[in-house]
């Protein structure tokens, strides 16, 4: 890169009166950008731009139209990851979500995770018009989540109950992994007789054909978990089509909707959920015990930042008692890219202290603790990355 480019990437870093110092004058296409990253960061006083860099919101306005150009601008001149971070902070800095009930408006952003956490959040309020321009845009974005992530959470999950399916001593012949006894007896070659002595055999478990565990997720709506509510659903998805197991998915405020049913469809369950709202965490377990009919074979995942608008104390008592019976239960704090949210410590760490991990995951690592848990390893290694 000469000095003339780093020069223009400084001028459109800094924008207004402080990339007057670079002595370089904008034109054509880079003009655009910079008139683009102006009408959203543009707020003066020498501030460099970037999030939360700037005052006032430029020269969007507030209409649809002058909005739908700059959507355009900024998907024509920047890389999409780019693009998704200044359409979240255009409705975060400019409130833009009324204008996100216009179908045209929808027609012009790029699909992502937090755009969909926003539409579910106005779903209550859209007017009919924009709902199927709403769930085109939802749909998009399952899709790619489904593309991203279904293969590696249906290899993970099914090795996994392949191997919690194995038997010691399998009763036919048919039973018998022949390749997993060969490797287990390595140690009995005759090499007079080039063969090995299979001292222990090892076999498929006849369970393999029937359900294996029982998974239930709850998912908690509130506001806050709007990117961890969607990945939920794609995911409640994915384990659904896994005949081994059998998938419920239960969301909460401070009411439970059970929306198990609509588990073949990602998009049904979103737009299903309510973003908002209280949060009752020991009503949604009370809901979720209910459905446990195989404590041994259950795993309870509880996906909430823990703040507790109810009984904090009836919630670890009601875990304590699930545990007890052998469920298995995990606490994630987020189930999305965004890192590890604000969260309510205390609670995190009574749960900790019951043997229950409490930590932040994201999609890309939640194939394999699912895996982990389904063959109840220690999950102390996705609390702590760390020690992978």
């Amino acid at each position: 890169m000469n000095d003339d480019e780093r020069l223009k990437r400084w001028r459109l870093v800094l924008g207004g009166e402080a990339a007057e110092c670079t002595g370089v004058t904008l034109q054509g296409d880079e003009a655009r950008m910079d008139a683009a990253l102006e009408s959203l960061y543009g707020g003066g006083g020498g501030t460099a731009r970037g999030r939360g860099g700037g005052s006032r919101g430029g020269g969007l306005g507030a209409s649809a139209p002058s909005v739908a150009r700059w959507l355009g601008d900024i998907r024509t001149f920047f890389p999409s990851t780019v693009v998704q971070v200044m359409q979240k902070d255009a409705i975060e800095r400019l409130d833009l979500t009324r204008l996100l009930l216009e179908p045209e408006m929808l027609e012009a952003v790029e699909p992502d995770v937090n755009l969909v956490g926003t539409l579910l959040s106005l779903n209550q309020v859209m007017p009919e018009r924009t709902r199927e321009t709403a769930r085109a845009v939802v749909r998009t974005v399952v899709r790619r989540l489904e593309e991203r992530l279904a293969r590696h959470t249906r290899s993970a999950i099914t090795g996994a109950l392949d191997r919690s399916a194995r038997v010691q001593r399998p009763r036919r012949l048919a039973d018998v992994d022949w390749d997993r006894t060969v490797r287990a007896n390595l140690a009995h070659y005759l090499p007079e007789h080039r063969t090995v002595v299979p001292q222990r055999l090892v076999g498929y478990g006849r369970r393999r054909q029937a359900v294996q565990r029982d998974v239930v997720l709850c998912v908690d709506q509130s506001g806050s978990m709007a990117s961890s509510l969607v990945y939920s659903g794609v995911f409640g998805a994915v384990l659904a089509s896994l005949r081994s197991l059998r998938t419920s998915l239960v969301v909460f405020d401070t009411a439970v909707v059970d929306l198990t049913a609509q588990l073949h469809d990602p998009v049904e369950v979103l737009f299903g959920a309510r973003l908002g709202g209280g949060t009752d965490i020991n009503r949604a377990l009370t809901y979720c015990q209910g459905l446990i009919d195989r404590p041994a074979d259950t795993i309870l995942v509880l996906i909430s930042d823990l703040y507790d608008g109810g009984s904090s104390r009836e919630t670890l008592r009601r875990v304590a008692d699930m545990t007890a019976a052998g469920v298995q239960v995990i606490a994630l704090l987020a189930l999305s890219d965004e890192g590890t949210p604000g969260y309510d410590r205390e609670n995190a760490a009574a749960l900790a202290a019951m043997g229950v991990p409490a930590f932040a995951c994201t999609p890309d690592a939640f194939p394999d603790l699912m895996a982990a848990a389904v063959e109840r390893r220690d999950l102390t290694g996705f609390a702590d990355p760390d020690s992978r």
